[in-house]
Protein backbone atom coordinates (compact mmCIF):
# COMPACT_ATOMS: atom_id res chain seq x y z
CA UNK A 1 0.00 0.00 0.00
CA UNK A 2 1.36 3.62 -0.90
CA UNK A 3 2.16 6.25 2.16
CA UNK A 4 0.79 9.35 0.86
CA UNK A 5 2.94 12.03 1.68
CA UNK A 6 1.71 14.63 4.35
CA UNK A 7 1.29 18.23 2.88
CA UNK A 8 2.87 20.17 5.87
CA UNK A 9 1.04 23.74 3.85
CA UNK A 10 -2.28 24.86 4.73
CA UNK A 11 -4.95 27.08 2.66
CA UNK A 12 -3.97 28.63 -0.25
CA UNK A 13 -0.22 26.86 -0.58
CA UNK A 14 -1.72 23.60 -0.24
CA UNK A 15 -4.62 24.30 -2.83
CA UNK A 16 -1.65 25.08 -5.09
CA UNK A 17 0.91 22.07 -3.91
CA UNK A 18 -2.16 19.55 -4.97
CA UNK A 19 -1.78 20.93 -8.76
CA UNK A 20 1.54 22.65 -8.78
CA UNK A 21 5.07 21.81 -7.08
CA UNK A 22 5.41 25.25 -5.69
CA UNK A 23 6.33 24.45 -2.28
CA UNK A 24 8.69 21.48 -3.45
CA UNK A 25 10.31 23.76 -6.15
CA UNK A 26 11.21 26.65 -3.31
CA UNK A 27 12.49 24.18 -0.80
CA UNK A 28 14.91 22.41 -3.75
CA UNK A 29 16.18 25.97 -4.89
CA UNK A 30 15.72 27.89 -1.86
CA UNK A 31 15.25 27.19 1.58
CA UNK A 32 16.93 23.75 1.55
CA UNK A 33 19.20 23.78 -0.94
CA UNK A 34 22.32 23.67 0.51
CA UNK A 35 25.13 26.04 -0.98
CA UNK A 36 28.79 25.87 0.39
CA UNK A 37 29.31 28.25 3.69
CA UNK A 38 32.56 30.01 1.81
CA UNK A 39 31.38 31.80 -1.05
CA UNK A 40 33.35 35.23 -1.52
CA UNK A 41 33.18 38.28 -3.75
CA UNK A 42 33.33 36.08 -6.91
CA UNK A 43 29.99 34.54 -6.66
CA UNK A 44 28.00 37.80 -6.79
CA UNK A 45 28.44 37.62 -10.84
CA UNK A 46 25.82 35.00 -10.80
CA UNK A 47 22.90 36.21 -9.39
CA UNK A 48 23.35 39.80 -10.88
CA UNK A 49 23.48 38.07 -15.01
CA UNK A 50 20.02 36.47 -14.36
CA UNK A 51 18.59 40.10 -13.15
CA UNK A 52 19.95 41.74 -16.03
CA UNK A 53 18.65 39.16 -18.12
CA UNK A 54 15.28 40.06 -17.03
CA UNK A 55 15.73 44.07 -17.00
CA UNK A 56 16.97 43.08 -20.83
CA UNK A 57 13.71 41.09 -21.25
CA UNK A 58 11.70 43.73 -19.47
CA UNK A 59 12.97 47.09 -21.16
CA UNK A 60 13.73 45.28 -24.25
CA UNK A 61 9.31 44.91 -24.16
CA UNK A 62 8.79 48.66 -23.33
CA UNK A 63 11.15 49.25 -26.21
CA UNK A 64 9.59 47.23 -28.47
CA UNK A 65 5.98 49.30 -28.28
CA UNK A 66 7.54 52.29 -29.92
CA UNK A 67 10.35 50.98 -32.00
CA UNK A 68 9.68 50.91 -35.74
CA UNK A 69 11.55 47.80 -37.36
CA UNK A 70 11.84 49.57 -40.87
CA UNK A 71 14.41 50.77 -42.49
CA UNK A 72 12.86 54.38 -43.28
CA UNK A 73 11.95 54.62 -39.61
CA UNK A 74 13.72 53.33 -37.53
CA UNK A 75 15.98 55.87 -37.13
CA UNK A 76 13.41 58.12 -35.93
CA UNK A 77 11.51 55.69 -33.78
CA UNK A 78 14.52 55.75 -31.46
CA UNK A 79 14.78 59.50 -31.48
CA UNK A 80 10.90 59.43 -30.84
CA UNK A 81 12.03 57.07 -27.95
CA UNK A 82 14.56 59.13 -26.02
CA UNK A 83 12.46 62.65 -26.62
CA UNK A 84 8.77 62.21 -26.36
CA UNK A 85 7.84 58.68 -24.86
CA UNK A 86 7.58 59.34 -21.22
CA UNK A 87 10.69 58.06 -19.61
CA UNK A 88 11.61 56.73 -22.77
CA UNK A 89 15.35 58.10 -22.39
CA UNK A 90 15.88 56.04 -19.40
CA UNK A 91 14.34 53.15 -20.68
CA UNK A 92 16.77 52.88 -23.65
CA UNK A 93 19.47 53.97 -21.42
CA UNK A 94 18.50 50.98 -19.60
CA UNK A 95 18.94 48.53 -22.27
CA UNK A 96 21.80 49.76 -23.61
CA UNK A 97 23.79 49.84 -20.41
CA UNK A 98 22.34 46.74 -19.24
CA UNK A 99 23.80 45.28 -22.35
CA UNK A 100 27.42 46.21 -21.73
CA UNK A 101 26.97 45.77 -17.87
CA UNK A 102 25.79 42.18 -18.91
CA UNK A 103 28.56 41.38 -20.52
CA UNK A 104 30.86 42.48 -18.06
CA UNK A 105 29.09 40.41 -15.12
CA UNK A 106 29.09 37.41 -17.38
CA UNK A 107 33.13 37.82 -18.30
CA UNK A 108 33.77 37.97 -14.32
CA UNK A 109 31.41 34.82 -13.79
CA UNK A 110 33.47 32.91 -16.23
CA UNK A 111 36.62 34.32 -14.99
CA UNK A 112 35.71 33.09 -11.51
CA UNK A 113 34.99 29.36 -13.63
CA UNK A 114 38.13 29.72 -14.75
CA UNK A 115 40.21 29.85 -10.65
CA UNK A 116 38.05 27.81 -8.88
CA UNK A 117 37.67 24.96 -11.86
CA UNK A 118 33.60 24.96 -11.68
CA UNK A 119 34.18 23.38 -15.20
CA UNK A 120 35.93 20.26 -13.95
CA UNK A 121 34.04 16.73 -12.54
CA UNK A 122 30.83 16.85 -12.33
CA UNK A 123 30.33 20.15 -13.84
CA UNK A 124 31.38 19.92 -17.42
CA UNK A 125 28.23 19.62 -18.69
CA UNK A 126 26.69 23.12 -16.63
CA UNK A 127 30.12 24.80 -18.31
CA UNK A 128 28.68 23.54 -21.51
CA UNK A 129 25.59 25.00 -20.87
CA UNK A 130 27.62 28.26 -19.47
CA UNK A 131 29.43 28.73 -23.02
CA UNK A 132 26.16 28.43 -25.03
CA UNK A 133 24.59 31.17 -23.52
CA UNK A 134 27.58 32.91 -23.99
CA UNK A 135 27.45 32.41 -27.87
CA UNK A 136 23.62 33.26 -28.10
CA UNK A 137 24.26 36.41 -25.93
CA UNK A 138 26.90 37.46 -28.40
CA UNK A 139 24.61 36.39 -31.28
CA UNK A 140 21.83 38.73 -29.26
CA UNK A 141 24.03 41.63 -28.76
CA UNK A 142 24.88 41.61 -32.55
CA UNK A 143 21.14 41.32 -33.80
CA UNK A 144 20.54 44.21 -31.91
CA UNK A 145 22.93 46.24 -32.63
CA UNK A 146 21.95 46.85 -36.22
CA UNK A 147 18.56 48.41 -34.81
CA UNK A 148 19.53 51.50 -33.62
CA UNK A 149 20.05 52.22 -37.64
CA UNK A 150 22.80 54.91 -37.07
CA UNK A 151 25.96 54.57 -39.43
CA UNK A 152 28.29 52.68 -36.82
CA UNK A 153 25.29 49.87 -36.21
CA UNK A 154 24.93 49.89 -40.43
CA UNK A 155 28.81 49.39 -40.84
CA UNK A 156 29.43 47.24 -38.44
CA UNK A 157 26.69 44.80 -39.08
CA UNK A 158 27.93 45.02 -43.11
CA UNK A 159 31.26 44.47 -41.76
CA UNK A 160 30.49 41.27 -39.74
CA UNK A 161 28.11 39.79 -42.54
CA UNK A 162 30.87 40.25 -45.02
CA UNK A 163 33.07 37.27 -42.72
CA UNK A 164 30.10 34.98 -43.42
CA UNK A 165 31.50 34.87 -46.99
CA UNK A 166 34.87 34.37 -46.84
CA UNK A 167 33.66 30.86 -45.63
CA UNK A 168 34.99 28.43 -48.44
CA UNK A 169 31.94 27.14 -50.60
CA UNK A 170 28.92 28.20 -48.85
CA UNK A 171 29.99 31.59 -47.67
CA UNK A 172 28.14 34.24 -50.38
CA UNK A 173 25.24 32.01 -49.74
CA UNK A 174 25.45 32.39 -45.75
CA UNK A 175 25.73 35.89 -45.95
CA UNK A 176 23.23 36.79 -48.48
CA UNK A 177 20.66 34.57 -46.17
CA UNK A 178 22.04 36.10 -42.93
CA UNK A 179 20.77 39.60 -44.75
CA UNK A 180 17.65 38.65 -46.37
CA UNK A 181 19.18 40.46 -49.49
CA UNK A 182 21.93 41.70 -51.54
CA UNK A 183 23.54 44.25 -48.71
CA UNK A 184 22.04 45.55 -45.49
CA UNK A 185 18.49 46.80 -45.78
CA UNK A 186 15.25 46.43 -45.10
CA UNK A 187 14.68 43.06 -45.47
CA UNK A 188 18.30 42.97 -42.84
CA UNK A 189 16.44 45.18 -39.93
CA UNK A 190 13.59 42.33 -39.99
CA UNK A 191 15.06 39.36 -39.77
CA UNK A 192 17.52 41.22 -37.17
CA UNK A 193 14.32 42.27 -35.53
CA UNK A 194 12.65 38.99 -35.28
CA UNK A 195 15.98 37.42 -33.88
CA UNK A 196 16.77 40.19 -31.27
CA UNK A 197 12.96 40.20 -30.04
CA UNK A 198 12.13 36.71 -30.27
CA UNK A 199 14.12 33.46 -31.02
CA UNK A 200 17.00 34.83 -29.04
CA UNK A 201 15.48 35.66 -26.04
CA UNK A 202 13.32 32.35 -26.14
CA UNK A 203 16.48 30.01 -26.65
CA UNK A 204 18.48 31.80 -23.65
CA UNK A 205 15.40 31.66 -21.43
CA UNK A 206 15.80 27.62 -22.21
CA UNK A 207 19.48 27.61 -21.52
CA UNK A 208 19.60 29.70 -18.56
CA UNK A 209 16.70 27.18 -16.78
CA UNK A 210 19.06 23.94 -18.08
CA UNK A 211 22.11 26.18 -16.49
CA UNK A 212 20.39 26.79 -13.07
CA UNK A 213 18.89 22.90 -13.45
CA UNK A 214 21.85 21.59 -14.00
CA UNK A 215 23.61 24.17 -11.06
CA UNK A 216 21.20 22.12 -8.43
CA UNK A 217 21.58 19.01 -9.81
CA UNK A 218 25.33 18.73 -8.85
CA UNK A 219 26.00 21.26 -6.28
CA UNK A 220 27.60 24.62 -6.13
CA UNK A 221 31.16 24.65 -6.64
CA UNK A 222 33.12 26.76 -3.81
CA UNK A 223 36.45 28.75 -3.47
CA UNK A 224 38.38 25.58 -2.15
CA UNK A 225 36.71 23.16 -5.25
CA UNK A 226 35.37 20.89 -2.20
CA UNK A 227 32.60 18.76 -3.06
CA UNK A 228 30.12 19.64 0.38
CA UNK A 229 27.96 16.75 -0.76
CA UNK A 230 30.54 14.16 0.68
CA UNK A 231 30.38 14.83 4.46
CA UNK A 232 27.14 15.16 5.60
CA UNK A 233 25.88 14.94 8.90
CA UNK A 234 24.68 11.18 9.44
CA UNK A 235 21.33 11.72 10.99
CA UNK A 236 20.14 14.80 8.89
CA UNK A 237 22.05 14.11 5.28
CA UNK A 238 22.84 17.75 5.63
CA UNK A 239 26.33 18.88 4.14
CA UNK A 240 28.95 19.68 7.23
CA UNK A 241 30.38 22.62 5.21
CA UNK A 242 26.38 23.83 3.45
CA UNK A 243 24.22 26.29 4.50
CA UNK A 244 20.79 27.25 3.42
CA UNK A 245 20.94 29.18 -0.20
CA UNK A 246 17.69 31.56 1.81
CA UNK A 247 17.90 33.33 3.72
CA UNK A 248 22.12 33.66 3.79
CA UNK A 249 22.63 33.81 0.39
CA UNK A 250 19.43 35.63 -0.63
CA UNK A 251 20.93 38.72 1.45
CA UNK A 252 24.30 38.08 0.61
CA UNK A 253 23.22 38.57 -3.44
CA UNK A 254 20.86 41.42 -2.63
CA UNK A 255 23.91 43.29 -0.93
CA UNK A 256 25.46 42.87 -3.96
CA UNK A 257 22.62 44.14 -6.56
CA UNK A 258 22.52 46.86 -4.30
CA UNK A 259 26.07 47.85 -4.71
CA UNK A 260 25.50 46.69 -8.53
CA UNK A 261 22.26 49.57 -8.60
CA UNK A 262 24.19 52.22 -7.67
CA UNK A 263 27.19 51.80 -9.91
CA UNK A 264 24.51 51.36 -12.93
CA UNK A 265 22.40 53.89 -11.65
CA UNK A 266 25.82 56.17 -11.64
CA UNK A 267 26.46 55.43 -15.29
CA UNK A 268 23.10 55.68 -16.65
CA UNK A 269 22.38 59.38 -15.25
CA UNK A 270 26.26 60.76 -16.06
CA UNK A 271 28.00 58.47 -18.27
CA UNK A 272 25.42 56.93 -20.51
CA UNK A 273 27.78 56.92 -23.17
CA UNK A 274 30.95 56.04 -21.24
CA UNK A 275 33.13 57.88 -23.75
CA UNK A 276 32.18 55.46 -27.01
CA UNK A 277 32.06 52.36 -25.29
CA UNK A 278 28.93 51.61 -24.84
CA UNK A 279 27.35 54.32 -27.28
CA UNK A 280 29.16 55.24 -30.23
CA UNK A 281 28.74 58.89 -31.88
CA UNK A 282 28.23 57.48 -35.27
CA UNK A 283 25.53 56.01 -33.95
CA UNK A 284 23.73 59.24 -33.07
CA UNK A 285 23.78 60.06 -36.92
CA UNK A 286 21.38 57.65 -39.38
CA UNK A 287 22.78 55.14 -41.52
CA UNK A 288 23.97 56.29 -44.81
CA UNK A 289 25.42 53.62 -47.15
CA UNK A 290 27.04 55.95 -49.39
CA UNK A 291 29.50 57.28 -46.30
CA UNK A 292 31.91 55.13 -44.79
CA UNK A 293 33.02 55.90 -40.99
CA UNK A 294 36.80 56.34 -40.69
CA UNK A 295 37.21 53.58 -38.33
CA UNK A 296 34.82 51.21 -38.09
CA UNK A 297 34.76 48.98 -34.81
CA UNK A 298 32.37 46.43 -32.97
CA UNK A 299 31.03 47.61 -29.41
CA UNK A 300 34.03 46.96 -26.96
CA UNK A 301 32.67 43.36 -25.56
CA UNK A 302 33.58 41.91 -29.14
CA UNK A 303 36.86 43.67 -29.32
CA UNK A 304 38.92 40.91 -27.94
CA UNK A 305 37.44 38.55 -30.72
CA UNK A 306 38.08 41.24 -33.55
CA UNK A 307 41.68 42.06 -32.64
CA UNK A 308 42.32 38.21 -32.94
CA UNK A 309 40.29 38.48 -36.61
CA UNK A 310 42.65 41.44 -37.39
CA UNK A 311 45.92 40.06 -36.38
CA UNK A 312 45.72 36.97 -38.03
CA UNK A 313 47.16 37.48 -41.98
CA UNK A 314 44.98 36.54 -45.28
CA UNK A 315 45.97 33.75 -46.95
CA UNK A 316 45.54 33.74 -50.79
CA UNK A 317 43.50 36.88 -50.55
CA UNK A 318 41.55 35.26 -48.11
CA UNK A 319 40.59 36.69 -44.83
CA UNK A 320 38.81 33.20 -43.91
CA UNK A 321 41.75 31.92 -41.73
CA UNK A 322 40.90 35.21 -39.41
CA UNK A 323 37.41 34.15 -39.32
CA UNK A 324 38.19 31.17 -38.28
CA UNK A 325 40.65 32.36 -35.57
CA UNK A 326 38.39 34.35 -34.04
CA UNK A 327 35.72 31.64 -33.81
CA UNK A 328 37.87 28.79 -32.69
CA UNK A 329 39.08 31.90 -29.94
CA UNK A 330 34.95 31.05 -28.40
CA UNK A 331 34.90 27.70 -29.48
CA UNK A 332 37.89 26.43 -27.67
CA UNK A 333 36.01 27.03 -24.53
CA UNK A 334 33.62 23.97 -24.68
CA UNK A 335 37.03 21.81 -24.84
CA UNK A 336 38.49 23.45 -20.71
CA UNK A 337 36.64 20.59 -18.95
CA UNK A 338 39.11 18.12 -20.80
CA UNK A 339 42.04 20.36 -21.23
CA UNK A 340 42.28 21.05 -17.93
CA UNK A 341 44.41 17.77 -16.42
CA UNK A 342 45.02 19.21 -12.85
CA UNK A 343 44.27 17.12 -10.00
CA UNK A 344 42.82 20.16 -8.40
CA UNK A 345 40.03 22.24 -8.64
CA UNK A 346 40.74 25.78 -7.39
CA UNK A 347 43.60 28.82 -7.90
CA UNK A 348 44.29 27.92 -4.38
CA UNK A 349 45.61 24.81 -4.51
CA UNK A 350 47.38 24.70 -7.89
CA UNK A 351 50.69 25.72 -8.61
CA UNK A 352 52.57 29.01 -10.30
CA UNK A 353 52.56 27.72 -13.63
CA UNK A 354 48.87 27.30 -13.62
CA UNK A 355 48.64 31.11 -11.99
CA UNK A 356 50.69 32.62 -14.43
CA UNK A 357 49.12 31.61 -17.89
CA UNK A 358 45.93 32.59 -16.29
CA UNK A 359 47.54 35.84 -15.52
CA UNK A 360 48.68 35.88 -18.91
CA UNK A 361 45.12 34.95 -20.45
CA UNK A 362 43.93 38.05 -18.89
CA UNK A 363 46.56 40.35 -20.14
CA UNK A 364 46.30 39.19 -23.04
CA UNK A 365 42.43 39.70 -23.38
CA UNK A 366 42.38 43.30 -21.85
CA UNK A 367 45.47 44.25 -24.95
CA UNK A 368 43.49 42.62 -27.45
CA UNK A 369 40.04 44.23 -25.99
CA UNK A 370 42.00 47.93 -26.10
CA UNK A 371 43.90 47.03 -29.72
CA UNK A 372 39.67 46.20 -31.39
CA UNK A 373 38.73 49.72 -30.14
CA UNK A 374 41.36 51.75 -32.00
CA UNK A 375 42.62 51.70 -35.96
CA UNK A 376 45.71 49.28 -36.98
CA UNK A 377 47.83 52.19 -37.08
CA UNK A 378 47.27 53.63 -34.34
CA UNK A 379 51.36 53.28 -32.92
CA UNK A 380 52.84 53.64 -36.90
CA UNK A 381 54.71 50.96 -38.62
CA UNK A 382 57.98 49.51 -38.44
CA UNK A 383 60.71 50.31 -40.47
CA UNK A 384 60.61 48.82 -43.96
CA UNK A 385 64.43 47.76 -43.49
CA UNK A 386 63.18 45.42 -40.46
CA UNK A 387 62.75 42.24 -42.13
CA UNK A 388 59.73 39.92 -41.74
CA UNK A 389 57.84 42.89 -40.26
CA UNK A 390 59.15 45.84 -42.07
CA UNK A 391 56.34 48.07 -43.15
CA UNK A 392 53.94 46.38 -40.96
CA UNK A 393 51.61 48.28 -38.24
CA UNK A 394 52.96 48.12 -34.70
CA UNK A 395 49.65 47.45 -33.34
CA UNK A 396 48.94 44.45 -35.68
CA UNK A 397 52.20 42.73 -33.94
CA UNK A 398 51.38 42.91 -30.71
CA UNK A 399 47.91 41.79 -31.59
CA UNK A 400 49.53 39.09 -32.50
CA UNK A 401 52.18 38.29 -30.13
CA UNK A 402 48.97 38.31 -28.13
CA UNK A 403 46.84 36.10 -29.93
CA UNK A 404 49.71 33.58 -29.93
CA UNK A 405 49.38 34.36 -25.92
CA UNK A 406 45.61 34.08 -25.43
CA UNK A 407 45.45 30.29 -27.98
CA UNK A 408 48.47 28.95 -25.71
CA UNK A 409 46.62 29.54 -22.34
CA UNK A 410 43.81 26.97 -23.73
CA UNK A 411 46.23 24.65 -26.07
CA UNK A 412 49.01 24.07 -23.95
CA UNK A 413 47.09 24.04 -20.57
CA UNK A 414 47.18 19.89 -20.65
CA UNK A 415 50.77 19.97 -20.32
CA UNK A 416 51.54 22.62 -17.91
CA UNK A 417 48.27 21.91 -15.44
CA UNK A 418 49.60 18.30 -15.49
CA UNK A 419 53.30 19.25 -14.87
CA UNK A 420 52.46 21.75 -11.95
CA UNK A 421 52.78 21.12 -8.33
CA UNK A 422 49.71 21.41 -6.75
CA UNK A 423 49.12 21.59 -2.65
CA UNK A 424 46.91 19.76 -0.60
CA UNK A 425 43.15 19.99 -0.63
CA UNK A 426 42.25 20.33 2.81
CA UNK A 427 38.76 17.81 3.43
CA UNK A 428 36.97 20.70 4.78
CA UNK A 429 36.07 24.12 3.31
CA UNK A 430 38.11 27.22 4.91
CA UNK A 431 36.60 30.60 4.65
Amino acid sequence: MAIEKKNEASGFVAWVDERFPFSSFIKNHLTQYYAPKNFNFWYFFGALALFVFVMQILTGIFLTMHYKPDAAYAFESVEYIMRDVSFGWLIRYMHSTGASLFFVVIYLHMFRALIYGSYKNPRELLWLFGVLIFLLLMAEAFFGYLLPWGQMSYWGAQVIVNLFATIPFIGPDLAEWVRGDYLISDATLNRFFAFHVIALPLALAGLIFLHLVALHEVGSNNPDGIEIKKTKDKKTGIPLDGIPFHPYYTVKDLMGLTVFLIIFAAIIFFAPEMKGYFLEANNFIPANPLVTPSHIAPVWYFTPFYSILRAVPPILNSQFPGVAAMGLSVLILFFVPWLDRSKVKSIRYKGPLFKRWIATFVISFFVLGYLGTVPSNIWGQFSSVIPLIGGTDIATIVARIFTVLYFAFFLLMPFYSKKDKTKPVPKRVTM
